[in-house]
């Protein structure tokens, strides 16, 4: 918490290391003693005791910080003894803490809760203490001679102390800084060194720091479980996408129908060495994958943002010639940097201080017998050294805060029982000599390690599928368990039951497990190798014979499996089916493969990405038929129920995970996506000449995508944005295959504010979802000025955005008085009586015209 100025020497004699491999004598413990009766030091010195404390004034039942030391500091194996700390409080009571400083600076603190109200007083006395001469056990890190130092004098630290000083503890409660919530809204990197309460969402793909199948991996800081392991496709400290809104896309191959003679055969990009680029790899937002550059046909390094696609640099990736598939042949392969490592360095650090430690991070790879390294903001080849007499890969990282490595080396027939060693070495630091790599060279009992781990026990596992003899066939399986650290085999286990495949084997909670053909796992305890379970069996028909991926996931307490039926999830206490997720086939037309009931369903036969409580997996086979399977997908499932939460046409290959953002290649149609949050943009709009009050009026506005894959497109719903994003990038239709989709807007919030600062909720209205506009009729209650402000609070596909205008109303019109008229004379009467007459008159001329004529 606080540490005193390391360039302040004490006056003491000068202290030298001891030479390596000298075994010292007078070994002193490293703390103060009390001055022996009759016992002359050969130097004193007079020391000086200070304390600190804050807050102050506190508030009551909050805590406070005590912070003490002395000067001078003494040698880094020494530490002083005793320290009082005497706290007496408002009511008189007095408590004693008594305690040791850390090494070298003479610091130590502790933390307090002021209990009462009123004035309390702390002093601090330290009683001297008395060094002996002799050798001292050194900073365990030391990189020079043995670890030992020799300090031929003795020496005495004279006692002092600090005046009784006053801390003020009031009923207010002074508030420390504000907590940074996690981040919901669209963000950025750099994340702000302020914003401490983000670090568990901040972390980089492939996961670091953390062993791969725990239950509660938010609990478990790098700082008290540094072993690691990707084996298990798990990537903690990462957010992932909720949704199956693009963010970006880019075309990295030619894929699709080729049409003409070829009819209804086509062609997908990739293959089984290679494919579509992928980030492998992710740091602080920046996604490094390689591609094949159009125009010259090398293979090039890339760094973009995850984000947003754009290209920070790209160079000539280097090669590198390795062995495959136990030397059945060798091809010259692309080296990229696939791992990060963290170096800690910084001032010389002592128990308990961190103020001066900092990381350096670098993109690692091994291979070709070499050690590589990149620097990730400029993609410089910064290392390239020879990692001999290691093996082609170097080994296994096993810790990258530190950047160790656990390999074995082989040394020949001719070293007998002491062949093999195993070599636990870091890729820290420049050093092109191997050997100063070299933490502990030790006798190793295997030739290599085992092939399942589980760092956190110290055991590892590996299974054998039997070929008995005559047989020409796989039949029953053995299993060996060995002691990580000696190579010692512990245990061996044969049973009848057949392996499914090697590949499908996991070590974690102190149990190893494999799949056996009747589709059900096995595990045997690690370190005894008792059988602990067998576990549920799979659905008949395609779940139970075991057709499936060659791969496993181990995360949150249970192991998974991609089948041929769906996904199960398995309980790594006793093998029971947690949950079992099924893909109904949209026609029963397009595959095959059944459910228990005979439900077509589509099949899974890839691996896995797990990572925020979700899944990542996609639709396939082992050999897809041609014409592909209509239907499959990329699927998210959420990692506790089993339950779908997105999913988008393309069997899309997941690839590197981080800040929200997944990368994904479909071979179909050649591009590469990438979902997450995107960028809105909302418009509002009302009329801009003054309204009478008691008038109408209609806002109108728009809520618009604006992420690089599709700028000035409507938002949708998360119940629509499938559908959205197969319209605008697969070419489904736009109301979905069967023509039954409706695609919904997001919601709007419109608010007015006075002139005066009054509020007034206009309400909340949803956008079309075809055409992102919206509109509202609104009468604004009185006269005056408003502002109109319409906000899009933004969800799992999109930020937030917000936009106002203004209307200004006047006074309602006058109302417009009629004179009265005078009433003109009624006439009705008359008329009628005229009409009349006319009548009879023209009734009597008839007559008489009727009679002369007759």
């Amino acid at each position: 918490m606080a540490s005193t100025t390391l360039a302040m020497i004490p006056a003491q004699a000068q202290s030298s290391f001891l030479p390596p491999g000298v075994v010292p004598t007078n070994l002193q413990e490293g703390g103060t003693i009390p001055l022996p009766a009759g016992v002359t030091p050969d130097i004193r010195v007079k020391t000086h005791a200070f304390l600190s404390f804050r807050p102050n004034p506190v508030g009551v039942g909050q805590t406070f910080l005590v912070n003490m030391w002395l000067n001078p500091a003494t040698h880094a194996s020494r530490y002083l003894s005793d320290y009082k700390i005497t706290i007496t409080k408002p009511d008189g009571t007095s408590d004693v803490i008594t305690m040791d400083s850390y090494q070298a600076d003479t610091t130590a603190w502790f933390e307090y809760i002021a209990d009462q109200i009123g004035t309390w007083k702390l002093k601090f006395e330290f009683p001297g203490g008395y060094y002996p001469a002799g050798n001292y056990t050194a900073d365990p890190g030391a990189v020079f001679g043995s670890g030992y130092v020799s300090i031929p004098e003795s020496s005495y630290y004279e006692p002092s102390t600090t005046q009784e000083q006053t801390l003020i503890v009031q009923q207010q409660v002074v508030y420390p800084w504000p907590e940074s919530s996690l981040p919901t809204d669209y963000w950025t990197r750099p994340a702000r060194l302020e914003n401490r309460e983000w670090w568990p969402v901040l972390g980089n793909y492939p996961g670091t720091g953390y062993q791969g199948g725990g239950a509660k991996w938010d609990q478990l800081y790098p700082e008290t479980n540094p072993a690691w392991s990707s084996s298990y496709s798990f990537h903690p400290w990462v957010t992932a996408p909720n949704t199956a809104h693009i963010v970006w896309k880019r075309q990295e191959g030619i894929a699709g129908l080729i049409g003409g003679p070829a009819g209804q055969l086509g062609l997908t990009a990739g293959g089984f060495f290679g494919g579509l680029p992928n980030p492998g790899l992710i740091y602080a937002g920046r996604a490094y994958d390689s591609y094949t550059k159009p125009g010259n046909g090398q293979t090039y390094m890339r760094c973009y943002d995850i984000r947003t696609g754009e290209i920070f640099f790209e160079q000539p990736a280097a090669t590198t010639t390795v062995s495959m598939f136990g030397g059945l042949f060798v091809f010259t392969s692309t080296l990229l940097p696939n791992i990060l490592a963290y170096t800690k360095s910084g001032m010389l650090e002592v128990p308990g201080a961190t103020a001066g430690a900092t990381y350096s991070v670098e993109l690692l790879a091994l291979g070709g017998g070499r050690l590589y390294k990149w620097n990730p903001w400029t993609g410089a080849l910064t290392t390239n050294v020879s990692i001999a007499p290691m093996t082609d890969t170097g080994g296994t990282f096993h810790n990258q805060m530190e950047g160790y490595v656990l390999g074995v080396q082989d040394l020949g027939a001719a070293a007998g029982a002491g062949r093999y060693r195993l070599i636990n070495w870091t890729t820290a630091g420049t050093s092109s000599n191997f050997a100063s790599r070299v933490i502990s060279n030790t006798s190793y009992a295997s030739s290599s390690l085992p092939s399942a781990i589980d760092w956190q026990s110290g055991y590892g596992a590996t299974v054998i599928a039997d070929t008995p003899v005559g047989l020409g066939a796989w039949y029953g399986t053995t299993v060996l368990g060995y002691n990580l650290k000696t190579g010692q085999q512990l245990w061996s286990k044969k049973v009848e039951d057949t392996s499914y495949s090697m590949t499908v084997t996991a070590a974690d909670h102190g149990k190893v497990a494999t799949l056996m053909m009747g589709g059900y796992f096995m595990a045997w305890d690690l370190a005894t190798g008792n059988l602990a379970w067998k576990g549920e069996a799979m659905d008949y028909p395609w779940g139970e014979p075991a057709f499936g991926a060659y791969s496993i996931q181990s995360a949150y307490g249970m192991l998974f499996r991609q089948s041929y039926d769906g996904v199960y999830a398995f309980d790594w206490d006793d093998g029971s089916i947690v949950w079992y997720y099924k893909a109904p086939a949209l026609s029963m037309y397009e595959t095959p493969y059944t459910d228990e009931n005979g439900t077509t369903v589509y099949s899974f036969n890839a691996g896995a990405t797990i990572a925020d409580g979700k899944m990542y997996t996609y639709n396939t086979e082992h050999t897809e038929s041609w014409p592909l399977t209509r239907g499959w997908g990329l699927h998210c499932i959420d990692i506790f129920t089993g339950e779908l939460v997105w999913k988008i046409g393309n069997p899309m290959t997941p690839g590197g995970i981080a800040d929200g953002y997944l990368a994904a290649a479909d071979s179909r149609d050649g591009y590469q996506y990438v979902f997450g949050k995107g960028k809105s943009s909302t418009t509002v709009t009302a009329p801009d000449v003054v309204i009478p009050k008691g008038t109408g009026l209609v806002i109108k506005g728009t809520v618009l995508d604006q992420s690089p894959a599709q700028p000035g497109t409507p938002c949708v719903s998360e119940d629509s944005m499938t559908t959205q994003m197969e319209y605008l990038h697969l070419a489904y239709p736009q109301a979905g295959i069967w023509n039954n989709e409706t695609i919904t807007g997001v919601p709007v919030t419109l608010t007015a504010i006075g002139a005066d600062g009054s509020v007034v909720d206009i309400g909340v209205v949803s956008t079309n979802g075809y055409y992102g506009t919206f509109s509202k009729e609104w009468t604004p209650p009185a006269q005056g000025s408003y502002e109109i402000i319409a906000s899009f609070a933004g969800d799992d596909s999109y930020g937030s955005s917000a936009a106002s205008t203004a209307i200004s109303v006047g006074p309602a019109p006058a109302s417009i008085e009629i004179p009265e008229q005078p009433t003109p004379p009624d006439y009705t009467m008359t008329i009628v009586a005229a009409a009349i007459a006319i009548i009879i008159v023209v009734a009597i001329v008839g007559i008489l015209l009727f009679m002369k004529i007759k």
